[in-house]
């Protein structure tokens, strides 16, 4: 029973965690954008001691049940496993294993040194969280979409609009590979052993399992009804159990419970750590040898959930049908530019885990991750798709780990954080003679205005002028100037933002 109340509860965590970053709507992320909050590094990072002591405790009462159950990365370890199973018809499996210290504290350490340096493309390559939600982003995210076009393609045929079409496209050649890598590690370890990654690689995994070795509750080994099957240890995905030493490692014990569902004569209880039980008979004393003291019994406990939903349509650009628009380029930036919320580069990269979560959500495909060494991964904003709308707050009210800080519409519209930089080699009242005035007309800080391009002649073509001290960086000039391949108007970022 309790094997399969942890199964259900984890079904319910990985599906939903799933959908916050396939969820193009937002109706997910508004009942359950806690889920992306409650992971352990993020909630660390964002200094919610809350959540971190809430699972430190939860670590300290029934071991590495995070690992099993809220941990989307391990879910999807179990899921992999379980269709390995499936396929080679094993049911026993597994063999024990002895643990590799030196690569997990190893990992851990070098982890550690990576965040307090601030080396975050090393933290985010490492954290599970960040890893499956570049899985979730660049894999699963495209044939989510793929699959909404085509039904939103069906819908038109039947005069329905029940499903609307969304653009699928590559944000990131280097972080798409890296997250097919990932994957590709994870199915190879998980179709031959189960929790390796887990119990080897993942530091949040080895830092849980130091605290789960005083768990109050734990898998316990009853002696005297074991008659040394090795079911449990062929089961054990964790490779943990020594049955022939009757033997638990319980810092890779990920609390699955396939042990106690095997184990056909009840020799395997999750009990109170310092239960003390009787003594009670069993082979040997039938023969005249003292019996051993029985040991240990276990419950477990987790939240419950509910749901609905609300739509929103993206807009898309078009030209008319008369005329193929051709892709702008991203400009060379100084400074790369980071979203209002952020209120400094050093902060977002100090903060941030690139779990691609924000990137998904973006309804205007402002964000897209860098592909610079030292924020490999980490979200920065570019212009040539879309631009930061003032009304937007929805990278902001998705971010776990606190490097977009929660910021209302009203303080976003007064943030600045880049300003406009007119190039006039590029600006089409110069290059063809005609009337323009696009970034003028559509700045929402009104930072631009159009003055004659000849002083001394106001009947002039007009070109603009920027007041940087009124500019908040929103690219809606980038974005909107007909110029192409580059336009005559770009963003560029600042280290620190500020208030106007």
């Amino acid at each position: 029973m309790l094997r399969k109340i942890r199964i259900a509860f984890a079904v319910v965590f990985f599906t939903l965690i799933t959908l916050l970053f396939l969820d193009f709507t937002g109706s997910i992320h508004t009942w359950f954008g806690w889920m992306a909050k409650i992971q352990f590094l993020p909630a660390l990072l964002a200094l919610n001691i809350g959540v971190v002591v809430l699972l430190i405790v939860l670590t300290l009462v029934v071991g590495r049940i995070y690992c099993s159950v809220i941990c989307p990365l391990g879910v999807l370890q179990d899921i992999i496993s379980w269709s390995s199973g499936k396929r080679k018809k094993k049911k026993y499996r597994f063999t024990y294993s002895t643990e590799k210290k030196l690569l997990r504290y190893g990992v851990l350490i070098l982890f550690i040194i990576a965040l307090i340096g601030g080396i975050g493309s090393l933290t985010a390559l490492l954290a599970p969280y960040s890893s499956y939600g570049r899985i979730a982003q660049n894999l699963f995210a495209p044939l989510y979409g793929w699959g909404n076009n085509f039904l939103a393609y069906l819908a038109e045929r039947a005069d329905s609009y029940a499903f609307y079409r969304t653009e699928v496209w590559l944000k990131s050649l280097p972080t798409f590979c890296i997250a097919l890598a990932t994957l590709i590690i994870l199915i190879i370890l998980a179709w031959r052993n189960g929790r390796t990654y887990c119990n080897t690689i993942c530091p949040v995994g080895t830092l849980l399992g130091i605290l789960s070795r005083y768990s109050l509750f734990r898998p316990v080994i009853h002696t005297e009804k074991c008659n040394s099957c090795t079911l449990c240890s062929r089961k054990c995905k964790a490779s943990c159990i020594d049955s022939k030493a009757h033997h638990i490692d319980y810092s890779r014990c990920v609390a699955c419970m396939d042990c106690i569902d095997v184990c056909k004569h009840g020799a395997i209880r999750f009990q109170y750590r310092f239960k003390k039980t009787a003594p009670q008979q069993s082979k040997e004393t039938l023969k005249g040898q003292p019996a051993d003291q029985a040991r240990r019994q276990f419950l477990s406990v987790t939240a419950g959930l509910a749901a609905t939903a609300t739509l929103k349509a993206q807009e898309k650009k078009v030209d008319g049908g008369l005329a193929v628009i051709e892709d702008k380029k991203i400009p060379e930036r100084k400074t790369r530019i980071v979203p209002p919320g952020a209120l400094s580069i050093r902060h977002f990269a100090q903060h941030c885990t690139a779990c691609q979560l924000c990137v998904s959500v973006c309804p205007n495909e402002v964000l897209r991750p860098s592909s610079g060494l030292l924020t490999l991964m980490q979200p920065e904003m570019s212009y040539e798709r879309g631009y930061c709308r003032p009304e937007c707050t929805r990278c902001a009210d998705v971010c776990p780990a606190g490097a977009i800080r929660p910021i209302s519409k009203a303080d976003k519209s007064s943030t600045q954080i880049g300003h406009a930089v007119w190039i006039k080699k590029n600006c089409i009242p110069l290059t063809d003679g005609v009337e323009c005035g696009n970034c003028a007309r559509h700045c929402p800080a009104g930072a631009i205005q159009m003055v004659p391009s000849d002083a001394a002649n106001p009947q002039s073509l007009k070109i603009p002028v920027v007041n940087t001290e009124r500019c908040i960086g929103c690219g809606a000039c980038e974005n909107l100037c007909p110029a192409r391949p580059f336009s005559a108007i770009y963003v560029e970022g600042h280290e620190i933002h500020r208030t106007l």
